[in-house]
């Protein structure tokens, strides 16, 4: 639908406010879970993330993971949506419930993420704050009246301000928005969601500094000759994606057929993920400064594919438990270390062609994600905006698409749409042009209209839609315009004798469209008037009429050109079938030599 300028301003406006909201909540987030961190396992106040790398190892580490779980499962008594990452019921809010979250998630999502990832959690900050972002932003569409497709996208514009005021990337923020939960790309939407995403950015500079929130060192690219190294990465992130995938929901469906309450689970996550961290504690927390080790080479092959496996256990346990964290950073930290690990194997391999395994870690950070959440472009922009080089564009493009094809062809359901196709909830992954708003009445609609007369009596009318199956009739005057229209219900009506003429039994106010007016206003009219027939009318003319079948047509359509069609051949080649087909012997006649 087209939204007039000053409705587009109000968006935009109000867009803005969001986005210095979602840059304040994740400034108060990240150093909310900075503080809970370090006063649970380094027994001090501070305000930055801490490493985990030297953590004393004790049987302090589970007790402190035990104790935030129940704190989480107790706040999840209270507000039941900040189980798991979030954005599936962010996605569900849009789809079913016209964008309303509730005010007390706004609340609920970070603290409970904030106890959750600064007890040990092994989860980053991004899904919690995307989520958090959202919230405020439905909250903002709740107050102010807006219509349910104008809160949709306030709430988007939440969600990619909190990823914006998280990791400085506002061109991803806006793609990820577009990708995971506007289920449309318009104007309308665009808008505001750059609004947001800039202000936010803005506040990431502000707060943060102007870098991104972990740093990424230059890397050698370069050269058509090094791409096609990348095509056995994005075939192995693709796999790897599915494994991520697939054990996250083999783990998730253990816990479901657990015999104990679903209050109990993310204590017992807790157990799992901190025995984990006992063994490897870098595993624990956000992991920014490991993913910033990964990608800078700093870490050896052993401890590249412990942190991948140990990272990738914890990770499964807690979040399938149902306790609050993101997917984000934890992928990032198991597909980088993957990466790393697959180009050190290869610069071993291929020493002539110095190939970079901090490249190929971040390269499959991007596959990897992309491919797990179906949100490619976004995942490609990410890690682009990371870089800031333009010629890690190749590679991060060739590699996401091949793991995306793996995973499609591998998977039905993301990680973002599993939860909700078992709940019957089936996500649309493509966005397209919808024809109905593309094609004009005229191409549709019937031209060849039977018609009656104003001075018709009721009984000629009544037998001629007893002779056929018409629905109703145009009712024109001397001069041939349209005054009118009858249906077969009008004439059901009591108090209606066989000799009253059509001028007092047809509706006269016609509701009609212009043959350049498109299909979807006539689906409107019919639709708010709740009407069969439209007449198509130019100036006071009858052109046509259209009818809800008319309007099919125009998908049928649709359909049809998405049927495939005979390639090109030379003529000749075609003459010389035709003649083999009719010849005895050839596929038509006789038996084949």
């Amino acid at each position: 639908m087209v939204t007039s300028p000053r409705r587009l301003v109000l968006l935009a406006a109000l867009a803005a406010v969001i986005g210095v909201g979602g840059g304040a909540a994740a400034y108060v987030l990240v150093h909310l879970i900075a503080l809970l961190t370090n006063l649970a396992f380094f027994h001090r106040v501070g305000w930055n993330l801490p490493s985990f790398a030297h953590l004393h190892r004790s049987p302090t580490v589970v007790l402190v993971a035990v104790g935030g779980a129940m704190v989480v499962a107790v706040m999840a008594r209270w507000a039941p949506v900040i189980r798991g990452h979030g954005i599936p019921e962010a996605m569900e809010a849009i789809l079913t419930k016209q964008s309303r979250i509730a005010p007390r998630t706004a609340l609920a999502k970070p603290l409970s993420a904030a106890i959750a990832i600064g007890t040990g959690g092994p989860f980053g900050a991004e899904g919690p704050i995307i989520v958090t972002g959202g919230a405020l932003g439905s909250l903002v569409g709740q107050v102010v009246p807006v219509s349910p497709s104008e809160r949709k996208i306030l709430l988007a514009s939440g969600a990619a301000a909190g990823m914006a005021a998280t990791f400085g990337a506002p061109l991803a923020s806006v793609v990820l928005a577009i990708e995971l939960l506007l289920f449309e790309f318009s104007t309308r939407a665009f808008v505001p969601l750059v609004v947001a995403s800039s202000v936010a950015a803005g506040m990431h500079s502000a707060l943060f500094g102007t870098g991104p929130l972990f740093a990424v060192p230059h890397h050698n690219f370069a050269g058509l000759s090094k791409l096609p190294f990348y095509v056995p990465l994005g075939l192995a992130c693709g796999l790897l994606a599915v494994v991520i995938n697939k054990g996250l929901f083999l783990v998730e469906s253990g816990f479901r057929r657990l015999p104990v309450s679903e209050f109990w689970w993310p204590a017992i996550g807790a157990v799992g993920f901190a025995s984990v961290g006992l063994a490897l504690p870098r595993v624990l927390g956000v992991g920014y400064d490991q993913i910033g080790q990964v990608l800078g080479g700093h870490l050896g092959l052993s401890l590249l594919a412990a942190l991948a496996l140990a990272k990738l256990a914890a990770w499964w346990v807690a979040l399938a438990s149902g306790t609050s964290g993101g997917t984000l950073a934890p992928i990032l930290l198991i597909s980088g270390s993957f990466g790393a690990l697959m180009g050190n194997l290869a610069d071993r391999a291929f020493p002539w062609a110095h190939l970079s395994p901090g490249a190929f870690a971040l390269v499959a950070m991007a596959a990897t994600f992309g491919a797990c959440t179906r949100a490619t472009f976004a995942s490609i922009v990410f890690l682009f905006e990371l870089t800031r080089d333009y010629n890690a564009i190749l590679p991060l493009m060739l590699a996401s698409v091949i793991a995306d094809l793996v995973a499609s062809y591998t998977m039905k359901d993301s990680i973002m749409t599993e939860k909700l196709t078992r709940r019957g909830l089936r996500v649309p992954a493509d966005y397209h042009a919808d024809v109905l708003g593309t094609t004009r009445v005229a191409t549709v609609m019937t031209p060849e209209v039977e018609t009656v007369h104003v001075g018709d009596t009721v009984a000629t009318v009544a037998a001629r839609f007893g002779s056929n199956g018409h629905g109703a009739y145009p009712v024109l005057d001397d001069d041939g315009r349209c005054v009118g229209i009858v249906a077969r219900g009008d004439l059901l009506r009591a108090g209606w004798s066989d000799d009253q003429v059509l001028g007092e039994v047809a509706t006269g106010e016609v509701v009609a469209v212009r043959p350049d007016d498109l299909v979807i206003e006539a689906l409107r009219r019919l639709l708010e008037e709740q009407i069969e027939h439209l007449p198509v009318i130019a100036g006071d003319r009858l052109l046509g009429i259209c009818t809800r079948t008319d309007i099919l047509r125009a998908r049928r359509q649709q359909f049809a050109h998405e049927e495939a069609q005979p390639g090109w051949r030379p003529a000749r080649l075609r003459g010389t079938r035709r003649a083999h087909r009719g010849r005895p012997g050839g596929p038509t006649g006789g038996q084949m030599a």
